[in-house]
């Protein structure tokens, strides 16, 4: 059995006993599945058809009685249970108190057989249409459960870690847990059990279907994770459409279109008033609000407009014998509020055609039995033109003829049956009776493994505070140590300071240039000191102090850098140069090529302090000016030389016959 594309979202599977009983041995199923355009069948085992529900997972498994696929309640709700999220059990005839198939499909015009594979079919396209109830034993509230994977054991003191190990894995998953619930947006409350080192579990209550959980069921290791439905105290029958009830409708088309709706009892329901809704949509509200059996206007003849919503619905038509007066129409709506003009029109129009069916209807609830629905009769007396007790007994008729007598309750179990039922009962209370055993033997065994914890906590504990003695005594002595040291380094660092004291004093005797600058000459520009013109001393220097654009470096040793080298410092973009000892051509060229001058240190005032050095700028300025006029001079050299290397290319091109008369070799 396959599933297509089709009219519907999902497939719709109807199913009815084929042969056997689900109470008995090995029943068949007759089995439809309905996509809206095309329909599959085929006879399948109870097992298959679970199966099969599993695999195509349809939107609906209609039948026309759900104990036909469960022997008892029990029984429904686990079928319940094992079914897809998105699978819903419908029961196509009613609630706890059903009809017969045959009358439902008649009444929705749902084409019938008797044979097992036509009523199947029939309860397929009736839920497609909406049509039945659906059955539910869960609410939409869920519970995840973190727990421990296996047991903590009988203690000990290995047992002590493991202990902890697992109740430490089980708290990690529940946060897990919460914190995907919270990024998912759902609304939850949790009970969460302490243990030592961690939780024993925790119990996520979600609102939510276990679906819309973002959390999957596990079971692996040291840690549980599962998710059940809340069950409801019993099983719950809910129908697929909501109940719409039968209404007149009073319509004024135009620029603005209104819509009245009223009930069979002469009140206004709802009314509408819009410059923008087309026909569909006025039949869509309409059909949101009730099922139409009059249609009425206010003027004579109905307007077309009026007339094809009507036909849409095939209701009876009303319209006065003239057209409405305003004061008729303003006198029959003055206990109504409306917005305007339009919605007053709609619904004196309604409100007039119910009175002129007023008494009719009347007439007809009082020859309708209570327990009929009154809608209906009056839908098809007004609207199909019926009598009262042509309807009355179409929809009373005894079909007991035309199909075999349904049951829809649990039939009475036979003697063997109940004694089966009666040891599974015992069992489960057994089963429930060890699962209690179980859980008293684990809690026992958690308060002995607590116990040994106590224990074992209290030697750590004595064992700790003698190391901390221990430790105590060692950080005494070493603190003693320390002292002693400290004394000695501070007396050593008053020495230094005041030797450093000296010593500057005396270099500022020796160095009398020096007192320009303790008085602030603001001609003095700082230089950037370069050991050697290496790559190793340019980045230390780079590293020390920083190298950047328009800094006055000074290579106390120029001599024996290349291309790289040069190429490095020339990245720095510097000022000016100052060297020490003689370039090499190579550094010459691409210092010149970047531009950057170059002079003697030897012509700079250069004072050094510490690190750091100084130099008037007016000295720092003559140098690049002198290194300006040395290279305007050797541009002038170069471009001298070339030209005269042009030259003698051109001489020597007319030198050479093969080349004057435009011959090259022999050939």
């Amino acid at each position: 059995m396959s599933t297509r594309t089709s009219a519907l979202d999902a497939v719709v599977f109807g199913v009815d006993v084929q042969s056997g009983d689900v109470r008995g041995d090995a029943p068949s199923y007759a089995v439809v599945a309905f996509d809206g355009e095309h329909v599959d069948r085929d006879v399948v085992s109870l097992r298959k058809l679970r199966r099969l529900i599993d695999r195509e997972r349809p939107a609906m498994v209609a039948t026309d009685n759900v104990y036909e696929l469960a022997a008892d309640k029990d029984a429904l709700v686990h079928l319940l249970r094992d079914l897809p999220s998105e699978t819903k059990l419908v029961q196509v005839t009613g609630a706890e108190r059903p009809e017969p198939l045959s009358r439902v499909a008649s009444r929705h015009g749902v084409p019938y057989g008797k044979k097992p594979m036509k009523e199947a079919e029939a309860a397929a396209r009736l839920a497609a249409a909406n049509v039945g109830h659906e059955v539910s034993a869960f609410t939409n509230t869920s519970t995840v459960k973190v727990s421990r994977g296996r047991s903590t054991g009988k203690g000990g003191w290995s047992e002590d870690r493991f202990t902890r190990r697992i109740h430490g894995n089980v708290q990690g998953k529940a946060r897990e847990v919460e914190d995907t619930l919270r990024e998912a947006g759902l609304d939850y409350e949790v009970d969460r059990t302490e243990k030592y080192g961690g939780l024993a579990n925790a119990v996520f209550t979600v609102e939510a279907r276990p679906d819309e959980i973002p959390v999957s069921r596990l079971r692996r290791g040291d840690v549980r994770v599962e998710i059940e439905r809340e069950r409801r105290d019993g099983i719950e029958f809910r129908p697929l459409a909501k109940r719409r009830d039968r209404v007149l409708v009073g319509i004024d088309p135009g620029t603005t279109t209104a819509v009245a709706v009223v009930g069979l009892g002469g009140e206004v329901l709802d009314v509408l008033s819009t410059r923008t809704a087309d026909t569909a949509e006025v039949i869509e509200w309409i059909v949101e609000r009730g099922r139409p059996i009059v249609v009425a206007a206010d003027v004579t003849p109905m307007p077309e407009t009026v007339e094809k919503i009507r036909r849409s619905f095939d209701a009876a038509a009303w319209t006065p014998e003239r057209d409405l007066p305003i004061d008729s129409k303003q006198h029959r709506t003055r206990e109504i509020g409306y917005d305007n003009d339009h919605e007053r029109d709609a619904m004196a129009a309604a409100l007039f055609a119910f009175d002129h069916h007023e008494d009719q209807f009347e007439r007809i609830a009082r020859k309708v039995p209570a327990t009929m629905d009154r809608g209906e009769v009056i839908a098809r007396v007004v609207s199909g033109g019926e009598s009262v007790e042509a309807v009355v007994d179409d929809l009373t008729e005894d079909e007991a003829t035309e199909e075999e007598t349904e049951e829809h309750a649990p039939r009475e179990l036979t003697p063997e049956e109940k004694r089966i039922k009666h040891l599974e009962s015992r069992i489960d209370r057994l089963e429930s009776h060890v699962e209690n055993l179980r859980e008293t033997v684990s809690t026992k065994n958690d308060k002995i493994a607590e116990y040994e914890r106590e224990l074992s906590e209290a030697r750590r504990e004595e064992r700790r505070e003698a190391r901390e003695r221990r430790a105590v005594t060692r950080l005494e002595r070493d603190n003693e140590r320390l002292k002693r040291e400290l004394s000695e380094e501070r007396e050593a660092t008053e020495a230094l300071e005041e030797k450093l004291e000296r010593l500057k004093t005396l270099w500022k005797l020796d160095h009398s240039n020096f007192a320009d600058v303790a008085e602030g000459r603001r001609d003095l520009v700082p230089v950037k000191v370069v050991e050697q013109f290496t790559k190793g001393a340019i980045e230390a220097a780079d590293g020390s102090f920083g190298l950047a654009e328009g800094d006055v470096v000074f290579l106390r040793d120029a001599s024996g850098a290349g291309r790289s080298t040069a190429e490095r410092l020339a990245a720095t973009n510097p000022r000016v140069v100052l060297r020490k000892g003689g370039l090499s051509d190579a550094a010459d060229e691409v210092l010149f090529e970047h531009e950057i001058p170059v002079g003697p240190a030897e012509d700079v005032s250069i004072q050094e302090i510490d690190e750091l050095a100084i130099a008037p700028e007016s000295e720092v300025e003559a140098v690049i000016a002198d290194w300006e006029e040395r290279a305007e001079e050797r541009r002038r050299q170069q471009k001298g030389a070339m030209v005269d290397r042009l030259i003698s290319e051109h001489r020597a091109g007319y030198d050479d016959p093969s080349r004057a008369d435009g011959t090259g070799g022999s050939g």
